[in-house]
């Protein structure tokens, strides 16, 4: 890892929600490539939270990465063991399952280097070797995104 490279970290601002409501409006005009609607629903009070988030596809599956760490909705998805992802008209459900550091590396440096505006939230440059980004893996939680019910069906749109 390169001491010179300073890690921004991410802090909520006031300008979070309006941000979060125009990119999610972005993404379900399907207008921002690879990027989709999470949708988990709140641990505390139950009610559904929505987030832009970017899907990765890797060794042939999708992943779900969380550049910013263990923010509000990664606590949702952990504790409800599901959500969705809406893109367009139309809304898929996954089981998730959290990958270990071991098998997050490859994919969080596949997501570095196509999510370019989170890049400055990872110790690892997008060029570095797989094993910076395992060691960075407990800051960035990844997780398989794992079809159920009838989204188990045939192969959703390929993430990037």
């Amino acid at each position: 890892m390169s001491a010179e490279r300073t890690v921004k970290e991410y802090r909520r601002g006031r300008w979070l929600r309006p941000e979060n409501v125009l990119m999610s409006a972005l993404v379900r005009a399907g207008l921002v490539p690879s990027s989709y609607v999470l949708t988990t629903k709140g641990r505390k009070t139950g009610r559904m939270r929505s987030n832009p988030v970017t899907i990765v596809e890797y060794d042939g599956r999708r992943w779900l990465v969380a550049p910013y760490g263990p923010v509000p909705w990664v606590r949702n998805a952990r504790a409800a063991g599901r959500v969705s992802l809406s893109r367009r008209l139309e809304t898929r459900h996954y089981a998730i399952r959290e990958a270990s550091a071991i098998e997050a590396g490859p994919v969080l440096r596949r997501y570095v280097a196509v999510a370019t505006a989170t890049r400055q939230y990872f110790q690892a440059d997008k060029d570095a070797p797989v094993e910076q980004f395992v060691a960075e893996a407990n800051r960035h939680p990844v997780f398989e995104l794992i079809p159920v019910g009838a989204d188990a069906g045939p192969p959703a749109p390929r993430a990037v």
